[in-house]
């Protein structure tokens, strides 16, 4: 059970610093759209590309904020039956859900909208709006995205188990909402 603790904790680790980075991506965003509607208003100039970044950036935080969300066990549960089952339960509950469910919809929807993004890549596809960005990189967020939140969900597996083994000693992130 080591090795597999091991693993979630390296998934939970890089979760973690993309958390922290769709943090600082909410300040960027938030930046450039008051300097974008500043120079708009004060000065009468305005880029598609600014409004575009801000957009990508919403894309990322969204993307990289779902793994996250779920690492630090914040997403949204039907809490109709959750709250009154016991502690067991509702280890058994995450474990079966997130096996079953989470783990493999995200990495199926990592492998369809791969496609996506390699077309938009292949073809160097850039917005066909004046002073626009190029799209590819906001579409490999898509596959990059939903495949984190594949991984965390297996780390979130390998938590649920060892709690359920009794093996909590090796789970340092083991985090459960307050009720």
């Amino acid at each position: 059970m080591g090795y597999l603790i091991g693993i979630s904790r390296a998934i939970d680790a890089v979760n973690d610093r993309l958390g922290r980075l769709a943090n600082w991506l909410v300040l960027a965003a938030c930046l450039i759209s008051a300097g974008n509607a500043m120079t708009r208003y004060a000065f009468d100039l305005s880029s598609n590309g600014w409004l575009e970044l801000q957009w990508y950036l919403f894309a990322a935080i969204v993307m990289f904020g779902a793994s996250y969300t779920l690492k630090v066990n914040e997403h949204v549960r039907v809490d109709i039956f959750y709250t009154h089952l016991s502690e067991r339960g509702k280890e058994w509950l995450d474990l079966v859900g997130t096996a079953i469910f989470l783990v493999p919809s995200m990495f199926i929807i990592a492998y369809l909208s791969w496609p996506f993004f390699m077309q938009s890549w292949s073809s160097g596809e850039i917005s066909p709006n004046p002073g626009g960005l190029a799209r590819y990189p906001v579409k490999f967020v898509v596959p990059l995205g939903f495949a984190l939140v594949g991984l965390q969900g297996i780390s979130v597996v390998i938590k649920r188990v060892a709690a359920l083994h009794g093996d909590v000693r090796y789970v340092t992130h083991y985090e459960r909402p307050v009720q």
